[in-house]
Protein backbone atom coordinates (compact mmCIF):
# COMPACT_ATOMS: atom_id res chain seq x y z
CA UNK A 1 0.00 0.00 0.00
CA UNK A 2 1.17 3.39 -0.72
CA UNK A 3 0.02 6.89 -0.67
CA UNK A 4 0.64 9.48 -3.44
CA UNK A 5 0.19 12.20 -5.57
CA UNK A 6 -2.43 11.50 -8.44
CA UNK A 7 -0.99 12.30 -11.96
CA UNK A 8 -2.45 13.14 -15.37
CA UNK A 9 -2.44 9.25 -16.40
CA UNK A 10 -5.47 8.83 -13.38
CA UNK A 11 -7.85 11.19 -14.47
CA UNK A 12 -10.25 8.57 -16.47
CA UNK A 13 -10.20 6.27 -12.92
CA UNK A 14 -10.53 9.55 -11.17
CA UNK A 15 -13.78 10.23 -12.96
CA UNK A 16 -14.78 6.98 -12.72
CA UNK A 17 -14.47 7.13 -8.85
CA UNK A 18 -16.42 10.13 -8.53
CA UNK A 19 -19.00 8.65 -11.14
CA UNK A 20 -19.59 5.53 -9.13
CA UNK A 21 -19.44 7.16 -5.60
CA UNK A 22 -22.16 9.40 -7.37
CA UNK A 23 -24.59 6.63 -8.13
CA UNK A 24 -24.04 4.72 -4.86
CA UNK A 25 -25.03 8.15 -3.25
CA UNK A 26 -27.95 8.43 -5.60
CA UNK A 27 -29.22 4.97 -4.85
CA UNK A 28 -29.16 5.96 -1.06
CA UNK A 29 -31.46 9.15 -1.60
CA UNK A 30 -28.48 11.58 -0.53
CA UNK A 31 -27.57 14.19 -1.83
CA UNK A 32 -24.78 13.53 -4.50
CA UNK A 33 -22.08 14.85 -6.45
CA UNK A 34 -22.36 16.44 -9.82
CA UNK A 35 -20.19 16.38 -12.63
CA UNK A 36 -17.03 17.90 -11.75
CA UNK A 37 -15.08 19.69 -13.82
CA UNK A 38 -12.32 18.20 -15.85
CA UNK A 39 -10.47 21.99 -15.28
CA UNK A 40 -10.46 21.05 -11.22
CA UNK A 41 -8.88 18.09 -11.10
CA UNK A 42 -6.51 18.75 -13.13
CA UNK A 43 -5.65 22.17 -11.22
CA UNK A 44 -5.34 19.87 -8.45
CA UNK A 45 -3.29 17.78 -10.06
CA UNK A 46 -1.01 20.42 -11.11
CA UNK A 47 -1.24 21.66 -7.55
CA UNK A 48 -0.21 18.34 -6.02
CA UNK A 49 -3.39 18.54 -4.34
CA UNK A 50 -5.18 15.62 -5.87
CA UNK A 51 -4.34 12.04 -4.11
CA UNK A 52 -4.26 8.40 -4.57
CA UNK A 53 -4.14 5.25 -1.79
CA UNK A 54 -2.61 2.40 -4.12
CA UNK A 55 -2.88 -1.06 -3.27
CA UNK A 56 -1.59 -3.84 -5.71
CA UNK A 57 -0.83 -0.85 -8.00
CA UNK A 58 -4.22 -0.21 -8.11
CA UNK A 59 -6.14 2.70 -7.22
CA UNK A 60 -8.32 2.18 -4.03
CA UNK A 61 -9.17 5.56 -2.86
CA UNK A 62 -8.86 9.12 -3.80
CA UNK A 63 -8.89 12.41 -2.36
CA UNK A 64 -8.39 16.41 -2.77
CA UNK A 65 -6.99 18.39 0.11
CA UNK A 66 -6.16 22.13 0.17
CA UNK A 67 -5.05 23.92 3.34
CA UNK A 68 -7.32 27.16 3.02
CA UNK A 69 -11.29 26.79 2.74
CA UNK A 70 -12.95 29.99 3.52
CA UNK A 71 -15.99 29.54 1.35
CA UNK A 72 -17.02 26.52 2.98
CA UNK A 73 -15.66 26.63 6.53
CA UNK A 74 -15.22 30.60 7.14
CA UNK A 75 -12.78 32.31 8.64
CA UNK A 76 -10.97 29.25 10.64
CA UNK A 77 -7.45 30.88 11.53
CA UNK A 78 -6.37 27.22 12.86
CA UNK A 79 -3.96 25.81 9.96
CA UNK A 80 -5.62 22.98 9.01
CA UNK A 81 -5.55 20.18 6.54
CA UNK A 82 -8.97 20.12 4.51
CA UNK A 83 -10.04 16.90 2.64
CA UNK A 84 -12.46 16.53 0.22
CA UNK A 85 -14.02 14.32 -2.23
CA UNK A 86 -13.07 10.93 -0.82
CA UNK A 87 -13.98 8.05 -3.38
CA UNK A 88 -13.16 4.56 -2.67
CA UNK A 89 -12.62 1.72 -5.76
CA UNK A 90 -16.06 -0.99 -5.05
CA UNK A 91 -13.27 -3.80 -5.33
CA UNK A 92 -11.86 -2.11 -1.70
CA UNK A 93 -14.84 -1.23 0.33
CA UNK A 94 -15.12 -2.20 3.68
CA UNK A 95 -11.44 -2.16 4.37
CA UNK A 96 -11.68 1.08 6.59
CA UNK A 97 -9.05 2.30 4.13
CA UNK A 98 -10.28 5.92 6.16
CA UNK A 99 -7.96 4.74 8.81
CA UNK A 100 -5.24 4.78 6.44
CA UNK A 101 -6.05 8.79 5.06
CA UNK A 102 -6.25 9.69 8.43
CA UNK A 103 -2.50 7.97 9.15
CA UNK A 104 -1.24 9.83 6.20
CA UNK A 105 -3.13 13.42 6.87
CA UNK A 106 -1.28 13.16 10.06
CA UNK A 107 2.09 12.86 8.99
CA UNK A 108 1.55 15.45 6.18
CA UNK A 109 -0.20 17.76 8.79
CA UNK A 110 3.09 17.34 11.63
CA UNK A 111 4.96 18.23 8.31
CA UNK A 112 2.99 21.19 7.73
CA UNK A 113 2.78 22.28 11.60
CA UNK A 114 -1.02 21.78 10.70
CA UNK A 115 -3.23 21.79 13.67
CA UNK A 116 -6.72 19.65 12.67
CA UNK A 117 -7.41 17.34 9.71
CA UNK A 118 -11.14 18.80 8.37
CA UNK A 119 -13.56 17.05 6.17
CA UNK A 120 -17.28 18.41 5.35
CA UNK A 121 -19.78 16.45 3.61
CA UNK A 122 -22.76 17.44 2.40
CA UNK A 123 -26.62 16.26 3.76
CA UNK A 124 -27.29 15.13 7.07
CA UNK A 125 -26.09 11.33 6.29
CA UNK A 126 -26.52 9.89 9.74
CA UNK A 127 -24.27 6.72 9.09
CA UNK A 128 -21.64 9.42 6.97
CA UNK A 129 -21.54 11.01 10.74
CA UNK A 130 -21.33 7.96 12.65
CA UNK A 131 -18.88 6.79 10.34
CA UNK A 132 -16.57 9.65 10.81
CA UNK A 133 -17.25 9.92 14.76
CA UNK A 134 -15.91 6.09 14.89
CA UNK A 135 -13.10 7.07 13.33
CA UNK A 136 -11.97 9.93 15.83
CA UNK A 137 -13.51 12.66 14.05
CA UNK A 138 -15.66 15.49 15.93
CA UNK A 139 -18.82 16.48 14.70
CA UNK A 140 -19.50 20.18 14.76
CA UNK A 141 -23.03 20.46 13.41
CA UNK A 142 -24.36 21.06 10.01
CA UNK A 143 -25.42 24.26 8.87
CA UNK A 144 -27.09 25.69 5.17
CA UNK A 145 -23.68 27.64 3.21
CA UNK A 146 -25.32 31.27 2.83
CA UNK A 147 -23.07 32.07 -0.57
CA UNK A 148 -22.44 28.74 -2.80
CA UNK A 149 -20.47 30.74 -5.28
CA UNK A 150 -17.69 29.50 -6.49
CA UNK A 151 -18.34 25.79 -4.79
CA UNK A 152 -19.84 22.94 -7.01
CA UNK A 153 -23.24 22.62 -7.16
CA UNK A 154 -24.20 20.02 -4.40
CA UNK A 155 -23.26 22.64 -1.83
CA UNK A 156 -26.80 24.37 -2.72
CA UNK A 157 -28.60 21.14 -1.87
CA UNK A 158 -28.29 20.72 1.86
CA UNK A 159 -26.70 21.49 4.76
CA UNK A 160 -23.32 21.38 5.50
CA UNK A 161 -21.84 18.63 7.96
CA UNK A 162 -18.65 19.90 9.89
CA UNK A 163 -15.72 17.11 11.22
CA UNK A 164 -12.88 17.96 12.26
CA UNK A 165 -9.76 16.01 13.95
CA UNK A 166 -6.40 17.21 15.85
CA UNK A 167 -3.43 16.30 14.44
CA UNK A 168 -1.42 13.94 16.36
Amino acid sequence: MKIENSGLTDISEIFNLYRIATEYMKSKNQVYWPEFSKELVLNEIEENRQWKLLIDEKIACIWATTLNDELIWGNKKEPSLYIHRIATNPEFRGQNLIIKLIDWANKFGKNKDLKFIRMDTVGLNEGLISHYRKFGFEFLGAKRLENTNGLPEHYKNGEVCYFQKSII
